[in-house]
């Protein structure tokens, strides 16, 4: 059997009245370090929720790290293999 392998995310958040900035980091077990950004505006007629503002820039940081990461192993691959792959997109 494997031994289980954990990744911890860690995920920060800047707030004002009308933004939120969230920035998410992973250190990987290379000893990389691979952070994301993602941001929520509030329109001026929502009212000042800041879950959903947080949810939002979340999901977006995320994501950001989702495509960093996916680019990190196609590269990884093309430089094991010594030729060019195709992009992970998903």
């Amino acid at each position: 059997m494997k031994d289980a392998v954990g990744w911890h995310v860690e995920m920060e958040f800047q707030e004002d009245n009308k933004r939120t900035r969230a920035a998410a980091l992973v250190r990987l077990p290379d000893g990389n370090e691979v952070r994301g950004h993602g941001y929520a505006s509030r329109h001026p007629s929502d009212g000042n929720q800041a879950r959903v503002g947080e949810e939002i820039a979340a999901a977006r940081a995320l994501n950001d790290l989702k495509e960093q990461l996916l680019s990190k192993a196609h590269d990884e691959i093309d430089d094991a293999s010594g030729r060019t792959s195709y992009p992970i997109t998903r």
